[in-house]
């Protein structure tokens, strides 16, 4: 038997991941400033294990343009640099023996328009993302109509709430979208 509570907060919960993960995907897209987040996608192979990089080395900001990675154990800081050529971040380290040195450029207008067609391509990922989770939602409200689970008017009024959850699902990823625009262009 469908649920309309169910339906209705899987359909929230699975809107809102997505958003994370949105969140998640433009933190590693970087604005011309330091950010450590940009090196969360940096694996290292530690002892044969692939880990990530702040789990092998501390992650400081010293000045606003330059990420420090300091190695907990200064023989893996050749692994960490490899990890970081490897993540594709279009960042050269520098290191000096005992800590990595990572400067962020300043970006050109070219670059950042890039940026911005890059960081509206994910926001479309996530809005069909959250369209997939509406018709995930409707399914099973259909289905719970052929089941007699809901009458017609219940069918409507949760057909009605999903669009409405996905409308404000929809609003909040092109928030999100619009602020790291904002961020890029303006920095």
């Amino acid at each position: 038997m469908a649920n309309s509570n169910d339906i209705l907060n899987n359909a929230k919960s699975k809107m809102k991941k997505a958003q994370d993960v949105l969140e998640r995907e433009l933190s590693s897209i970087r604005a011309g400033r330091a950010n450590a987040s940009i090196l969360n996608r940096v694996k290292v192979n530690y002892y044969g294990a692939e880990v990530p990089v702040n789990q092998v080395a501390s992650i400081s900001i010293p000045e606003p343009r330059v990420i420090m990675v300091s190695p907990y154990d200064e023989s893996s800081l050749s692994d960490i640099e490899k990890g970081i050529y490897e993540a594709d971040l279009g960042l050269n380290p520098a290191s000096d023996g005992s800590v990595i040195r990572l400067v962020i450029p300043q970006l050109t207008e070219e670059r950042r328009q890039e940026l911005a067609k890059q960081v509206k391509a994910v926001g479309e990922e996530s809005k069909v993302a959250v369209r997939n989770v509406r018709r995930e939602a409707m399914d099973a409200v259909k289905k719970g109509s052929k089941d007699d689970d809901f009458t017609e008017d219940e069918v409507h009024r949760l057909e009605d709430q999903v669009q409405k959850i996905t409308d404000d699902a929809i609003k909040g990823v092109d928030t999100i979208v619009s602020d790291k625009e904002k961020e890029i262009t303006n920095n």
